[in-house]
């Protein structure tokens, strides 16, 4: 693939479109966009090539399989220098969704998962905090999700 590869309003529409819904078809993709499917699925190796779409992922409802307790921590490092290797600890710890480097009162913002109040006390004590490097943890427990949404491509 050339590296001067502009996105055009093609790929944007068949990523809109795929944005809508991941599991509808090329060939459904390609009348709502006029092009041919294997012009689609042309378009979306070369996307995949240049990192513009990431993979594919499975939206669950993580609370009906039992974890019903989703936070937010901010975590304050001894120092800034050793988020890289804080961040590569914390992606071993499976219920740690998402891992931020941030400006502001905290150097990390981290999305934790747990099954309980129990068992989110048992990551924090038992799993983020014994990570070296991290000086100290402060919990926002999510009472409700109203939205969680990817930008809507303007196509």
């Amino acid at each position: 693939m050339p590296e001067n590869y502009e996105i055009d309003n093609v790929d944007l529409k068949i990523l809109s479109l795929l944005q809508n819904n991941a599991k509808k078809p090329y060939t459904e993709i390609a009348k709502s966009a006029f092009v041919s499917s294997g012009t689609v699925h042309v378009r979306m190796n070369k996307l995949e090539k240049m990192g513009v779409v990431k993979g594919a992922s499975l939206d669950l409802n993580l609370n009906k399989l039992g974890y019903t307790v989703s936070s937010f921590l901010g975590v304050f490092l001894s120092k800034s220098s050793l988020y890289d290797r804080v961040a590569s600890q914390l992606v071993k710890i499976p219920e740690i969704t998402s891992i931020h480097y941030t400006t502001g009162n905290y150097s990390m913002f981290i999305r934790v998962y747990a099954k309980n109040t129990d068992h989110l006390k048992n990551i924090l004590h038992d799993k983020i905090q014994k990570v070296d490097g991290i000086e100290r943890t402060e919990t926002f427990v999510i009472l409700e999700e109203t939205l969680s949404r990817s930008i809507q491509l303007d196509v």
